[in-house]
């Protein structure tokens, strides 16, 4: 059975950082690259980062890049999102996503059932 589960989400105060991770099994992990999502009632879906199948190319959204860094290791089949700086329109449920590209228009073949973010002001 295929899973992606993601943890490490929670209540953090404007400023803080929270590290997110997203645990993969079920499939080739390795071989798909991995993105993070978020959305809120009030947003659409929106592409957060991806991540190659080595890790060694990154891609982000313009809204996080500098504060956050994805990365992975494939060795535990674990992807993760350090969140720094942490702004109250950060908050969101936050979706990991295996598949596709490095981008965030691309088609993804596996979800997660997302973590939730809140960040206060």
């Amino acid at each position: 059975q295929v899973q992606l589960v993601e943890s490490g989400g929670g209540l953090v105060q404007s400023g803080g950082s929270l590290r997110l991770s997203c645990a993969a099994s079920g499939f080739m992990f390795s071989g798909h690259v991995v993105s993070w999502y978020r959305q809120n009632p009030e947003k659409e879906r929106e592409w957060v980062a991806g991540i190659s199948v080595s890790g060694q190319t990154e891609n982000y959204a313009k809204s996080v890049k500098g504060r956050f860094t994805i990365s992975r290791d494939n060795a535990k089949n674990t992807v993760f999102l350090q969140m720094n700086s942490l702004k109250p329109e950060d908050t969101a449920m936050y979706f990991c996503a295996a598949g596709g590209g490095l981008y965030g228009g691309s088609r993804r073949d596996y979800w997660g059932q997302g973590t939730q973010v809140t960040v206060s002001s």
